[in-house]
């Protein structure tokens, strides 16, 4: 045991003179091209080190780095502004460099999806595979991530993000994502583009063999927690994926806040959703779209307007379109498109009227991209609507909508088609039914009378939302 230490202290002493060595007596700098395309070449990119290369000891060896910048495609994918790599020092009696603990400072991960489709992290061979890969930590410190998209417009960030990643490793021969397994977790100030959306993210992940599993996902969301878990399978050719998400208690003013009008209603609402699809494209991921979504409400408050006496024009002047109306129900997610070009009820804040919607409910059914109403209706205090048909999302348009206006027997007394696409609807008004007026009134009274009982029509709606008392 006495000559097992003094071999041990023999040979930590060895390392600790080589690493003096290298401190010493060689430019660290002088190597920094051949680490550039290293580097480079493994990750099939364009890395460049622009600060000065440096070396530290307690504890243990230590390259640092700074203004590291990552490019692929002529496009910019990361920079990073600082870096702490840890380096096993009996690997470097062997000409072996192995990594140990990680840390990147101020790092910012740029992603872009081009005018093609193509996004900026995608190598120029599809399927090009990656060298072996074994780190056991890396940690990040004020991480920033944005999302660009060039079709669109659109886009997000991640901002002032902190979290590690544990246990990465990588076969090699296939490509990164498709057989990376590791373990970590994340949390993130706020999340948003010009204003934040989402605040207080934290979720942990891991991953096997290039399954990935986002669990414990929680976040604040218009004034509401949301909670969620979502798995990401690139381990076959096509992704897959799996999403279950509540978002419990937002608040409605803060979700429509983005659209012309403002707060034109306000309460709170809940939202839930059981979602999976898969494709390597956005069309192919809406189109295999299956699921369910659901928001309901109650005690909603809307201002600068009195529904109830719009309603009771509406029996006998249609002068209204329903489709201002029916924005409400399509209010969350899974809605957000249908309505983007409509501000609810189009409000004019200033009358001083208003209208409480006692209960909304709107369930839906989403198969292959097209969310169908399974029981979508909303109560005043005097009125009930409801609405039938679809929302097509691979063609972005109304399917078949029908929103209609119930008597207490849950059938149509009056009732809008609406059709075209998401961005211009179309108010069919040739197939409205026949508005009840006050002789057609009378006449179903006298019926009533002679009956005992209501006449008989045709049930629109018989879902969960009862008549007003």
């Amino acid at each position: 045991m006495k000559i097992f230490r003094i071999a041990v202290v023999l040979l930590a002493g060895l390392l600790l003179l080589t690493a003096l060595a290298i401190f010493f007596f060689f430019d660290i700098n002088a190597w920094k091209p051949q680490l550039e395309t290293t580097v480079s070449e493994a990750l099939g990119m364009v890395v460049t080190i622009e600060g000065e290369l440096g070396i530290k000891f307690m504890p243990g060896l230590h390259l640092t780095l700074s203004n590291v910048h990552v490019k692929n495609r002529g496009s910019e994918l990361a920079f990073i502004q600082a870096a702490d790599l840890a380096i096993e020092l009996l690997p470097l009696v062997q000409r072996k460099i192995r990594y140990g603990n990680i840390v990147t400072r101020d790092a910012r991960i740029s992603i872009e999806r081009g005018q093609n489709g193509k996004y900026n992290y995608e190598r120029l061979e599809a399927n090009q595979a990656f060298r072996p890969l074994e780190l056991p930590k890396v940690s990040f410190i004020n991480l920033m991530v944005s999302y660009a998209d060039m079709q669109s417009g659109h886009g997000f960030e991640f901002k002032r993000c902190d979290g590690e990643l544990t246990d990465m490793h990588h076969p090699g021969n296939a490509p990164l994502l498709r057989r990376l397994s590791m373990a970590g977790h994340f949390a993130c100030a706020e999340v948003g583009k010009k204003m934040p959306i989402i605040t207080d993210l934290n979720f942990q992940i891991a991953a096997t063999d290039g399954v990935y599993d986002f669990k414990s996902v929680n976040m604040k969301v218009f004034g509401g927690l949301g909670l969620g878990t979502m798995r990401i399978d690139r381990s076959a050719e096509i992704p897959a994926y799996q999403i279950d998400y509540t978002l419990s208690k937002f608040r409605i003013e803060e979700f429509v806040r983005t659209q012309p009008k403002g707060k034109s209603v306000s309460g709170y609402m809940d939202f839930s959703t059981a979602l999976s699809m898969h494709g390597r494209t956005r069309l192919a991921m809406r189109q295999s779209a299956m699921g369910e979504a659901s928001l309901s409400g109650a005690n909603l408050t809307l201002r600068g307007v009195d529904l109830d006496q719009q309603l009771l024009k509406f029996e006998s002047s249609q002068n209204l379109d329903l489709i201002d109306i029916s924005a409400l129900l399509f209010v969350g997610p899974i809605g957000l498109a249908a309505t983007k070009s409509y501000t609810l009820f189009s409000p004019d804040e200033k009358s001083g009227r208003s209208t409480t919607i006692r209960t909304v409910v709107s369930q839906w059914k989403v198969e292959k991209g097209v969310a169908y109403a399974k029981d979508v209706a909303l109560a005043t205090n005097k009125n009930r609507l409801a609405l039938h048909g679809g929302l097509n999302f691979v063609k972005d348009e109304y399917q078949n909508v029908v929103v209609a206006l119930l008597d207490r027997s849950g059938c149509a007394k009056a009732s809008q088609t609406i059709s075209g696409s998401f961005s211009k609807p179309v108010i069919d008004q040739s197939k409205i039914l026949i508005p009840i007026n006050l002789l057609l009134k009378l006449v179903d009274r006298a019926k009533n009378f002679i009956s005992g009982g209501d006449s008989k029509c045709e049930i629109f709606y018989s879902g969960t939302v009862t008549p007003s008392n």
